[in-house]
């Protein structure tokens, strides 16, 4: 017998159980959070938009601006966390027929599925725990995003073409929760109802380009994108989804009555951003699909 092959007296690679460390990095990487600020970013801006501008309008302190942000930044990244393990929960057959995600931990057995559901309780538990601390409205609010925008979103690419537009309410919905939780007067949300839907095409811009990176795999295994549903025509009808999110920003500006550094900044700074990213996006290659997903994530 050869010293490579398996005898009763050396167990196997399969038969080595892992160290209890590889086992919660395991469990990290379920929540994605080893990745951290690519995607935890993306939920949490929302919140800080919505803290700037009702702080702006309203003249807040900047101490509680800022104990505010350092609140809404930790729950929306447990949120993240909690989304990103159910969304591996319900596409563990999907994930193991793409490429790039054949490799999660729920995927290779790595974690089990109880495992998995149980740090799904403790996120969710946790988030709920910090929404209990706001007002009645904001609580509400948030519960909402909670359930069933975030519950419901893996499902989504069974159901139609447009994920994405889901996940835009989803990852946005932390705007007009942030909003109430400092403004909890509805009639103070005439600049939410102008831009959230813009919030929602941003979305739609960066996912379908993250969603670009794999749709041929998506194809094969019958996975919903906008990236699939758009096709050749994908970059065109990303620039309309820009252009409509950019109106959105400068409407939202008069509306809250925003100084001239916001329109030259967060408006005319938006456009040009995403000018050059799609402009110089290639749409066939998966690695600047991902690279063009992740400044996304560091330039908002």
């Amino acid at each position: 017998m050869s010293p490579t092959q398996d005898s009763p007296l050396l167990p196997s690679a399969e038969k080595i159980a892992p160290s209890r460390r590889q086992v919660l990095q395991y469990y990290f990487q379920l929540t994605r959070l080893h990745k951290w600020p690519l995607g935890n970013v993306l939920i949490i801006w929302p919140c800080l938009w919505a803290i700037q501008m009702v702080g702006y309008s309203n003249g807040l302190p900047v101490q509680s601006l800022a104990r505010e942000t350092l609140v809404f930044s930790l729950g929306s990244t447990l949120l993240h966390s909690a989304a990103c393990v159910i969304n591996d929960i319900c596409d563990r057959d999907f994930d193991a027929q793409v490429e790039r995600t054949k490799t999660r931990p729920l995927v290779t057995g790595a974690v089990s599925l109880r495992g998995a559901w149980f740090l799904l309780f403790l996120l969710v538990s946790s988030t709920l725990y910090l929404l209990s601390f706001a007002n009645s409205t904001a609580i509400l609010c948030g519960l909402f995003g909670v359930f069933p925008l975030h519950a419901l979103y893996p499902l989504m690419k069974r159901w139609t073409w447009w994920p994405q537009a889901w996940l835009g309410l989803a990852m946005n919905w932390g705007f007009p929760t942030a909003w109430l939780y400092l403004s909890p007067d509805i009639s103070s949300l005439n600049a939410v109802y102008v831009i959230f839907p813009g919030l929602v095409c941003w979305t739609i811009v960066y996912d379908t380009i993250y969603s670009c990176q794999d749709r041929k795999d998506d194809v094969k295994a019958g996975i919903k994108s906008t990236g699939v549903l758009f096709g050749d025509w994908v970059r065109a009808i990303l620039a309309l989804f820009s252009t409509a999110f950019v109106a959105c920003l400068v409407a939202a500006g008069f509306v809250n009555q925003q100084g001239l550094y916001y329109f030259i900044v967060s408006c005319a700074g938006t456009a040009l951003h995403l000018t050059w990213q799609l402009t110089t996006w290639d749409v066939d290659s998966a690695r600047d699909c991902g690279a063009k997903f992740k400044v996304s994530s560091r330039y908002q």
